[in-house]
This record gives structure tokens, C-alpha cells and sequence, in this order.
């Protein structure tokens, strides 16, 4: 079994997730193995491209025909590389009841209220997705078409909508099995399905699901099966007895026992120096990871880095995620509230102010105002 220490783990991470900037072709890019989410209000997904990409014009993944955004993992909208989508839906449908309540999180109980196992309810609404949505409609469209299709227990009152409608979380797992992506830059969310349409997904493909979880492990590794799990959104007795790959090599890191694809050693073992400099956007792939002790060691610095609501960008450098960052936009203007969590050199401040005039660029405004707090 291989051992190493945290900061090659860190390394090997740094490399796997393309922070190297070694090619300006975005579907080459590992994370997309998996997924990079995307917050459309923050620019989240292109700023994590800018982070990648030797060039520094920006992205335009709303507008790339190569990608395809969906809610996907734990419900939450990511891109994923269009020559990949139909795999990865036949891999988000829940293995059963246990597994589909998980994934439903905070909306568990309301959903087995309705007396329907969990799964079925997940399938319930994904038949029905799939009846409603023949076009491009508004989530607001379809969740009024769908809450009239389903039974009364999967929809509630909602004050704030003022309207009963399908539950929030029981939606999103249910519309990538019905074939239905999201549309790019688009405030409301908007559905439309995928053309041709996939076949209705109510049942797992093991490898497609298998294959999410080695992509996890690559991405992350070395991790373990509950961290795995996280990221997914269900149990790690789901992962270990339905998803676990087995092609994985043992590592300890720091005295912890974790996994990677075996095909990752040489790498891990020998990664490049850990020295890029740069800002990465809140949900990042790369704090996707869920040992989050292990990114962050510093509790009190854990804590400013994945807030309960609203998480700030991170500066990475120097192998560690070293700060934060936030920005907001002011007409022309944009201007960056930089934190360091670590004492940072003068060349390495310098560099991450070139960065942020990257991410300028990229937000379209013409002036940068910078600010250390």
C-alpha cells in the first residue's frame, strides 16, 4: 500500500483537476468526467474554466453545443460533456427505496408522507416530466403541468409561490430520468428536453453509476466510499454494494485509508509541483471534495471557507487553498474583496491580482477595483 503525506495528495488533486493549465480544449478536462457545477447568477462554472484553460478569452460554456447543463448530482446543476449526458442519466436513477430517500434530502419526509416508497415516487415523477415537457418551458411552467399529472401526497403548499406545486428536490431528481436538461443563462431556471430523447432512465445502469463513483475517487482520491457517497448524494451502503469500482489501488494518507483508480498511482505518486495561483469560484470542483479536513485543516478556516449560505471563491496557492474571495459587480466595474487565510508573498499576491483581472475579463466589466481585506 502506498503512503503518502497530505500535501502530495493535495498535489496529485491540484494536477487531476487540470489546474496546470495544459490545454485550452475544455472536453479534455477530467472534471468534466464528473461534472463541473454551475451557478448562472455568479458565473460559478466559467470562472472553474478560467481556473483550467490556457486561454484567457472567455469560456462561453452556455453557448458551446459540447456541453450540456442538467441537474445531475445531488440534484444540483452541472455541466457535463453532451457525449456524455445519456450515460450519465442512466446512472441517477435511484438502486431503491433507502437510496432514493437519501438522495431527497431535506425533503425526505415529506415525500414518504405521501405513503409511496421513495423510489417509486422519484419514478412517479419522472413519467410524468417526461408526459408534460414536449418543449422549452420555465421551471415554473412545469411544475404547474407536473403537480397536476402526480399524486396529491409528492406536491405541497408553498407560501412564498402562493401555489401548490411538485416538491423542489423530488423535481430535480426526477427530470434528468425523463430526458430533460436545462437551458444555459437562463433566469428562472428553464427546462427543454434533450433531442433525440433518451429513453425514460427508472432504472440504474451499474458501470454508468460505477463509472461516477471512479471518477469521484480520481478527481478526490484518495478517498474513501463515504466521501464518495457525499458527493453523490446517498449512503455509503448504496456506494459499497452497488457502485464500488474494482480496479482501485489502497493508499494512506496521513495515517488514512483511501482510494484511487489504479491507473492514477503513477501520478499520484509523482505529481507535479503544486505552484499555480488561482481563483476558484464557490462550488469549484475541486472543494467538491468531501474530506474537507483535509483541504483545510484549520478548523476556523474551514469555516470560512464553506459558509452555511453564500460560500465565498477560494484563492488557491502555494499547494493550499490559502484564501478567499468575493466580488461583486458595480455597473463597468467589478471589484474583488480578497482574503488571505495564510500569509501570502508579495510575488503570490501579485499573481493572484493578475488572476482576478482574469475573472474581470470573463464577468465582462472593463475596471477591476481590488481590495485585501
Amino acid at each position: 500500500m502506498l503512503t503518502i503525506d497530505r500535501r502530495q495528495a493535495l498535489a496529485y488533486r491540484i494536477a487531476a483537476h487540470g489546474l496546470h493549465r495544459e490545454t485550452d480544449d475544455a472536453t479534455t478536462l477530467q472534471v468534466f468526467d464528473l461534472g463541473v457545477q454551475d451557478d448562472f447568477q455568479r458565473g460559478t462554472a466559467e470562472v472553474s474554466m478560467l481556473a483550467r484553460l490556457a486561454t484567457a478569452a472567455p469560456i462561453g460554456l452556455a453557448e458551446d453545443p459540447r456541453f450540456t447543463l442538467a441537474w445531475s448530482h445531488r440534484g444540483a446543476p452541472h455541466y457535463h460533456r453532451t457525449a456524455d449526458i445519456r450515460t450519465l442519466l442512466r446512472a441517477l436513477p435511484p438502486w431503491d427505496a433507502a437510496d432514493a430517500a437519501a438522495r431527497l434530502s431535506w425533503q425526505r419526509r415529506d415525500v414518504e408522507a405521501a405513503g409511496m416508497p421513495a423510489d417509486e415516487a422519484v419514478r412517479t415523477a419522472a413519467r410524468a416530466l417526461r408526459d408534460v415537457v414536449g418543449r422549452t418551458m420555465t421551471k415554473g411552467e412545469t411544475s404547474e403541468a407536473v403537480t397536476a399529472a402526480i399524486p396529491d401526497g409528492l406536491s405541497l403548499w408553498c407560501r412564498r409561490c402562493q401555489a401548490t406545486h411538485i416538491h423542489d428536490q423530488l423535481m430535480r431528481l426526477a427530470t434528468p430520468l425523463a430526458g430533460i436538461a436545462l437551458q444555459p443563462g437562463t433566469s428562472p431556471a428553464t427546462l427543454v428536453p434533450l433531442r433525440p430523447r433518451p429513453p425514460l432512465a427508472t432504472r440504474p445502469d451499474p458501470a454508468a453509476a460505477t463509472d461516477v463513483v471512479r471518477a469521484y475517487l480520481r478527481l478526490h482520491g484518495p478517498a474513501t466510499a463515504g466521501e464518495a457517497a457525499g458527493f453523490v448524494g446517498t449512503t455509503k451502503t448504496v456506494v459499497t454494494r452497488t457502485m464500488w469500482p474494482d480496479d482501485l489501488a489502497e493508499v494512506s494518507v496521513a495515517g488514512r485509508r483511501g482510494f484511487v483508480p489504479a491507473d492514477a498511482l503513477a501520478l499520484l505518486e509523482n505529481p507535479p509541483e503544486p505552484n499555480p495561483v488561482r481563483l476558484l469560484p464557490p462550488k469549484d470542483p475541486l472543494v467538491q471534495g468531501r474530506d474537507r479536513a483535509l483541504l483545510v485543516p484549520d478548523p476556523a478556516h474551514r469555516k470560512e471557507v464553506w459558509k452555511v449560505l453564500g460560500n465565498p471563491g477560494t484563492i488557491l496557492a502555494d499547494g493550499e487553498l490559502a484564501g478567499t474571495w468575493r466580488a461583486t459587480r458595480s455597473g463597468d466595474r467589478l471589484e474583488v474583496t480578497l482574503t488571505a487565510l495564510r500569509p501570502l508573498s508579495r510575488r503570490t499576491r501579485t499573481a493572484v491580482e493578475a488572476e482576478a483581472d482574469r475573472v474581470r475579463e470573463v464577468r465582462g466589466a472593463t475596471t477591476l477595483r481590488l481590495r485585501w481585506a
